[in-house]
């Protein structure tokens, strides 16, 4: 069993529906936890790792810096989509030297920021990777949304090819399609290939959470209904592997 599915654990979650998480599978593929921040959800109660985040740039001080300094082995996050998000390349390489690299000591392992999979991002990532490549991220952190499995699959394949050498996280990856069909077509088709290839260390599908983020993700991609309960897209991931229509 290949276990690469991280729950994408929506911080609201601890305080409006906690006990859902007494109801997750961590014994088939999903296997790890992320909630976008530093701090570890206590509902989780450790049954799973928890892949822990530095957001953005206000997260490098203060409590949630406090909380990553401490952190031992452990797989860290670093900087969600910071192109849409007003953090230059030149910040980033400057807190990565700084402040990043001391973390491996503690013996964890960092992944690159996770830019969105278009131009704007494929720039940033570049322009970053150049700048850091006498320290090197651990893994490689994408983002795919899209409403074709192939274009996701090639998206990943090409990133592969640019950057050999990281192992590839994709800790946002969704169908945009509207309706159900399709996106449990797409979420199988990928899934399944992340899976079996052996450069994908692990990805998440979003999102569990009770609310939809924003106006861009489909309803029909979520993981959780509005009363808390998981979908019937959640299950699959929890249970199914290979994954089927």
């Amino acid at each position: 069993m290949a276990q690469k599915r991280c729950l994408l654990w929506d911080y609201t979650n601890t305080n409006n529906c906690p006990g859902q998480m007494d109801q997750v599978n961590f014994n088939g593929p999903m296997h790890s936890v992320s909630n976008w921040n530093a701090w570890t959800p206590p509902e989780l109660k450790g049954r799973a790792p928890f892949r822990p985040m530095i957001h953005d740039a206000g997260k490098l001080s203060g409590t949630d810096w406090a909380i990553i300094q401490a952190t031992q082995n452990s797989i860290i996050h670093f900087f969600n989509e910071p192109e849409r998000n007003g953090i230059s390349t030149q910040q980033a390489a400057d807190a990565w030297n700084s402040q990043l690299l001391p973390l491996k000591n503690q013996n964890n392992k960092l992944v690159s920021p996770s830019c969105a999979g278009d131009d704007a991002g494929h720039a940033w990532i570049a322009d970053f990777m150049s700048k850091v490549a006498a320290n090197p991220p651990d893994f490689l952190g994408i983002h795919y949304y899209g409403a074709d499995g192939n274009a996701a699959i090639q998206e990943i394949q090409n990133m592969h090819a640019l950057y050999p050498n990281q192992p590839i996280i994709v800790s946002e990856i969704a169908s945009t399609a509207q309706d159900l069909p399709s996106v449990v077509g797409f979420t199988v088709q990928v899934a399944n290939f992340m899976d079996s290839t052996d450069y994908v260390f692990e990805y998440g599908f979003f999102g569990c959470m009770e609310h939809l983020a924003d106006n861009f993700v489909s309803p029909a991609a979520q993981l959780m209904n509005p009363d808390g309960s998981f979908t019937d897209l959640m299950l699959k991931l929890m249970w199914d592997q290979p994954m089927h229509t």
